[in-house]
């Protein structure tokens, strides 16, 4: 979403509109979802913190996250009312795992612990449908067979064409569905937010709905 200078206020109020409109029971963010100094969106906060899922809302750092600090856009994301998965496991009614890893961004503040989303995963309980938040649409060579459900984002879907046609040389996987090796799906959402210029051309702003119906 890139919350910051230019989202928030009146158009952030009106993305969280459509957000309750679908009545989810969940509400993840897959990073980015702030793009500014944490300290001056107190309102923005508040805004999100009247989005209320059943089972609650957790997300996972992006790129973006650490470029405004980090240590800002935790508390930000934790004051709108989100659960932060870095590493962790959120397991949700019972029949949902959820594993969230931290963007590489991470490497820029000397502190990679060297976990793989492989490592992350096997602490799922394996009995569960089991979604992994990562922001960069990257997939792991043996982690597929791990998960169900990747959601990812970063992209943008390219954001301005023809840009898009470069954003799309560095991410394959760069915008929609795609069918992974042993069944598992990935998703990767262009985002409602912009980077930079507040345009799109192209590369329309999204909110994914995900239903997920038994067998």
């Amino acid at each position: 979403m890139h919350v910051g200078v230019l989202v928030r206020g009146g158009y952030l109020a009106e993305i969280l509109r459509k957000v309750r409109e679908a009545q989810p029971d969940l509400v993840v963010s897959t990073g980015d979802l702030v793009d500014g100094q944490g300290n001056a969106l107190s309102e923005a906060a508040a805004q999100f913190r009247e989005i209320r899922p059943r089972y609650g809302k957790f997300a996972v750092t992006g790129n973006h996250e650490f470029y405004a600090g980090i240590d800002e856009s935790i508390k930000f994301t934790t004051d709108a009312g989100f659960t932060m998965l870095r590493g962790g496991i959120a397991t949700i009614a019972g029949v949902v795992d959820l594993a969230g890893v931290d963007d590489p961004g991470i490497n820029r503040l000397g502190s990679r612990e060297g976990h793989s989303d492989r490592e992350i995963l096997s602490r799922t309980s394996g009995a569960h449908f089991t979604i992994l938040l990562k922001h960069q649409p990257l997939v792991e060579r043996d982690a597929p067979d791990a998960f169900d459900l990747q959601l990812s984002g970063h992209t943008h879907g390219g954001q301005i064409f023809p840009f898009s046609l470069i954003t799309r040389l560095v991410f394959p996987f760069h915008k929609g569905n795609y069918r992974l090796v042993g069944n598992a799906l990935l998703h990767v959402s262009r985002g409602t937010g912009t980077w930079g210029p507040p345009v799109r051309f192209l590369s329309p702003p999204e909110i994914t709905v995900i239903d997920l119906i038994p067998e």
